[in-house]
């Protein structure tokens, strides 16, 4: 079911708001680039807790060294998606307004410092930085990239953030109300 945007009320002004306080203003042919980013430091994340793992079950030097390249990846893509997203919090009057970006910011900055925290433990000695630091540090990190992907997702499923245009809305209501668009219509 599509929801009537019209309606869409600010949680935070309790007033209907427009929808172009929202829209993305680091985007590339449209798309949001923070969104594009984020992908990659968050499989980081994962990626260098999987061989810290792996590397606790086998003692294999192979995964200790994927962990410490993982780690370097996953912080070096965190700054270029923290670089797009300070440009939208910058860029983007509504986006400064919601509690929820904020708070997405500010944990993902704390997980780009435990990123590069736990890479800077890893470069001199991979295999002795596994256990019990790096580990630990990999945990963290995952318990961050949960808490920072929600508060992501609430800006763009709950605020609508960087998804829909006004002139979308205009040709959606507009298909709507000529008896197209992709809601169904009975009789």
């Amino acid at each position: 079911m599509r929801v009537n945007r019209s309606n869409v009320v600010d949680t935070i002004l309790d007033k209907p708001r427009s929808l172009g306080d929202l829209d993305s203003r680091v985007a590339l042919f449209g798309h949001p680039i923070h969104a594009m980013l984020v992908a990659f430091p968050i499989a980081g994340a994962f990626w260098v807790a999987a061989s810290d793992a792996a590397y606790w079950w086998t003692l294999d030097p192979f995964f200790a060294r994927s962990g410490m390249w993982g780690a370097g990846a996953a912080f070096v893509m965190g700054c270029a998606a923290a670089l797009s997203g300070f440009g939208e919090m910058i860029l983007v009057p509504g986006a400064r307004r919601r509690a929820a970006a904020w708070t997405h910011g500010v944990i993902a900055m704390t997980l780009l410092a435990v990123l590069a925290l736990n890479w800077a433990h890893r470069i001199e000695d991979f295999e002795a930085a596994v256990l019990p630091w790096g580990l630990a540090l990999s945990g963290l990190q995952l318990l961050l990239v949960g808490f920072a992907g929600w508060h992501g997702g609430k800006l763009v499923f709950e605020h609508r953030f960087g998804v829909a245009t006004p002139e979308e809305d205009a040709r959606q209501s507009r298909e709507e109300q000529a008896g197209g668009g992709d809601l169904a219509h009975t009789p």
